[in-house]
């Protein structure tokens, strides 16, 4: 029974010596290696990698090998592998210890050479097939990782360029977006949110006025205030952004979408499109709510001039409760340094709507 030179056979046996044990095993052309004495085995055997061990626990009795295959099992290295029992005694009482002990397959002294070539075979073919398992569950979880990150990829590549077709409207986009999108992440942190979970948001923030690509230029870049008409159209830009994002089986465009109907919701219900009140808002359409409507106070348009952050901030505070989450606006104020910080790096230029 020829076996793949790889296999590593480990036999551990009671005495000084075992001959006719090495002898019998010699058809099955494993590699071998000898441990000399139960006691000094567990010490022996770290950190070695093999396919079976067998264990001889030698014709005195089986307490210390039944005490040495439950040693293996409490090891890291030899939790999982195959291990072969011979000892003396009573045949159901010496396997009914073994097997609890953690043992994989028990044979009883004295042993027939055939028999233990079979049995011993079987098990390397059972280990050799475990491998291989291993391997290609190993093999899968990588090519899961890659796809995983390449659809992760594929998402942001999504998102970047549909941030550019806002840009295409409004070349100032892209500084509020940037703005707004850091806020959202203070924002979140100040909540408790996860890393993963503020990233997340402030990504999809990016697309939230997605919508204003459909909205006349005459309306999106008119230089004044906006007519009863003009103003409920322009309304439309959440409604009609999450219908652009939102049959997409993408998490991110999933959170996209729900960003983009519902940042003008007020906690008090008297926003738009859908009146929602508290809670009934999704809770990251009530952080980009105070994200957006600071960054649109402390923006200079041609028809308003900016505001100092500290007085953005005190309409904020001012608000809580009525337009605003109280909850987003504490966290949004907790994480102040980071705000000035922001505005500093990425400070707010002149933007036509």
């Amino acid at each position: 029974m020829s076996r793949d030179a790889g296999t590593a056979l480990i036999v551990v046996v009671a005495g000084s010596a075992s001959l006719p044990l090495l002898e019998a095993l010699a058809p099955l052309a494993c590699a071998t290696r000898l441990v000399i004495g139960l006691a000094d085995a567990p010490e022996a055997l770290r950190g070695q990698v093999c396919d079976l061990i067998l264990i001889d626990a030698g014709e005195a009795g089986h307490g210390d090998g039944v005490r040495l295959v439950a040693c293996l099992r409490d090891s890291r290295d030899h939790a999982h592998t195959p291990i072969l029992m011979l000892a003396a005694g009573d045949a159901a009482t010496v396997r009914r210890e073994a097997i609890a002990a953690g043992a994989t397959d028990l044979m009883a002294r004295p042993v027939e050479p055939l028999d233990l070539i079979t049995r011993v075979g079987n098990l390397i073919e059972l280990a050799l097939v475990r491998r291989a398992a291993e391997h290609q569950t190993r093999a899968m979880a990588r090519t899961v990782e890659r796809a995983v990150a390449e659809a992760a990829a594929q998402e942001r590549e999504i998102i970047r360029r549909l941030m550019l077709a806002a840009e295409f409207r409004d070349d100032q986009a892209g500084d509020h977006l940037t703005r707004v999108a850091g806020c959202a992440i203070a924002i979140a942190e100040g909540l408790g949110l996860s890393e993963e979970q503020a990233n997340d948001i402030a990504l999809a923030s990016t697309m939230h006025d997605i919508g204003k690509i459909s909205i006349p230029d005459t309306i999106l870049m008119k230089p004044g205030a906006l007519s009863e008409a003009e103003r409920e159209e322009m309304k439309q830009h959440a409604l009609r952004g999450y219908r652009m994002l939102n049959d997409s089986p993408s998490h991110l465009l999933q959170l996209a979408s729900d960003i983009a109907l519902t940042h003008h919701e007020r906690w008090d219900g008297d926003g738009y499109p859908q009146g929602l009140r508290g809670a009934e808002i999704p809770l990251a359409g009530r952080i980009i709510a105070v994200a957006d409507v600071f960054d649109a106070l402390i923006s200079e348009r041609v028809y308003k001039k900016a505001w100092p952050p500290e007085q953005a901030r005190r309409h904020l505070e001012a608000h809580a409760g009525s337009h605003f989450d109280p909850d987003c606006v504490a966290a949004f104020v907790s994480r102040w340094t980071d705000i000035l910080v922001l505005v500093a790096e990425h400070p707010p230029e002149i933007q036509a709507a």
